[in-house]
């Protein structure tokens, strides 16, 4: 294992004398010894295959073959084989941010390509770089949102996923921004008991999710009617896949849309965060965090891409910035472009179809065997009533079955994709 040390006893020597140290323990002595380990307590040595071989009978310990009826805001879908192989080419290995144009040609017109799809997806205007994930788009957006109105007070559905409202609650304290919880009914948002507010002009915008977080459809031909204020700005959290079947945010009134990529072609392993996207109307354009790219001609009259507006803290705007929490997540929108490119418009269409279908399928069934499914509209999620939620959701997994998020002790969201197969959804009925 020789070969793998990073630095030889000569080298190691050459640091400490240009830091006027003699050992690695005189330059560690001003650590308080409390904070030091003694030794590293380390099995003996093993081969390369010897390791191979520990690491797969470790691995072999997994439980992964499960039936996954797991939704929230995170989904199992179908990932064609190609993106890995794709992205992974040297045309988007660039530098982390594609400050020069001319080494970064292949990941700029990556994010050209993606803030096409996702106007085309949401049918807004204009389109962001990407921002972190989802519950910061949605608190960037309200953030933004209080720029353009002047105001400090945001209405929220209570329908959001929990996790994007506590972003948005933490944005909020530090931006001395008044939250105020929309009112629900039926597991939707009641839009109508609201409207004397939209049309107030005493708030900011309102945020709200569709598909929201307990899977229900909003009422989005009341929405798309309702008379709002023209400094309360529509901000819609909006599932893309189900823009390929629903009404887009943008053709029912929404200023600002975001949302989360992680459907299309990112695991649910990923490592880390997804990615979020920010669209809005072109007037809003340089109130947007983050960057967009823009595409030209160059000296020689070929097409070429670059950073047009880059509302950044490091940019010349300073303290101008729109926002200084705004890394566009490059890989997962690769992904994403790759599979909306492999995928199609119909393909598309047909995943949140199947997704659809066979929410459609495993409720009714549900409601045969005696359950209660609360929601009316759904897309591909829904609340199913049990009588012990921890209880439930432990004897599904000793079944093989995932069956579910737990949201109380009577509740759990039940999600079916295109991935979910006829063999599942009979076990999921059969075992309950």
């Amino acid at each position: 294992m020789y070969n793998y040390k990073a630095n030889s006893e000569a080298i190691k020597n050459e640091m400490l004398k240009t830091i006027g140290e003699k050992s690695l323990d005189d330059l560690y002595s001003m650590i308080d010894k409390k904070a030091r380990m003694s030794e590293l307590t380390l099995p003996e040595a093993m081969s390369e295959m010897e390791v191979q071989r520990e690491i797969k009978s470790i691995a072999k310990e997994n439980k992964t073959d499960y039936a996954c009826f797991l939704g929230a805001g995170a989904y199992s879908r179908f990932i064609p084989a190609a993106i890995s192989q794709i992205s992974s080419r040297f045309e988007f290995n660039t530098a982390y941010t594609p400050y020069q144009p001319e080494i970064s040609q292949g990941t700029l017109q990556v994010i050209y390509e993606f803030q096409s799809m996702i106007c085309d997806l949401t049918g807004m205007e204009v389109c962001n770089a990407s921002v972190y994930d989802a519950g910061n788009a949605c608190a960037e957006a309200m953030l933004m949102a209080s720029r353009i109105s002047g105001k400090d007070k945001i209405l929220v559905s209570a329908c959001i996923n929990p996790e994007y409202f506590e972003v948005v609650k933490t944005y909020a304290h530090a931006g001395n921004i008044e939250i105020e919880l929309a009112e629900t009914r039926d597991l939707k948002t009641d839009i109508t008991n609201i409207s004397d507010k939209l049309k107030s002009g005493e708030y900011a915008g309102f945020i709200i999710q569709n598909p929201n977080f307990f899977g229900s459809v909003e009422d989005i031909d009341i929405l798309k009617d309702i008379e709002r204020n023209p400094k309360t700005m529509l901000i819609v959290c909006s599932d893309l896949m189900s823009n390929a079947v629903l009404m887009k945010p943008g053709e029912y009134g929404a200023d600002i849309v975001v949302g989360d990529v992680q459907s299309f072609g990112n695991t649910l392993s990923f490592g880390g965060p997804y990615a979020g996207f920010i669209a809005a109307k072109d007037k809003y354009k340089r109130q947007m965090p983050g960057r967009i790219v823009g595409r030209t001609l160059d000296i020689d009259g070929r097409q070429a891409f670059t950073l047009t507006l880059q509302a950044r803290e490091q940019h010349i705007r300073r303290e101008k910035a729109t926002s200084n929490i705004c890394s566009n997540q490059g890989l997962a929108i690769l992904n994403a472009v790759i599979y909306l490119a492999l995928m199609g418009k119909k393909g598309i269409q047909q995943a949140a179809y199947l997704s659809t279908k066979n929410a459609k399928i495993l409720s009714d069934e549900l409601k045969k065997k005696g359950f209660n499914v609360i929601n009316k509209d759904y897309f591909n999620e829904f609340v199913l009533e049990v009588k012990n939620a921890d209880l439930f959701l432990k004897t599904m997994k000793d079944k093989g079955i995932l069956a579910g998020v737990k949201i109380n002790d009577g509740q759990i969201l039940v999600c079916t994709t295109e991935m979910n197969t006829e063999e599942e959804i009979k076990h999921y009925i059969q075992s309950v």
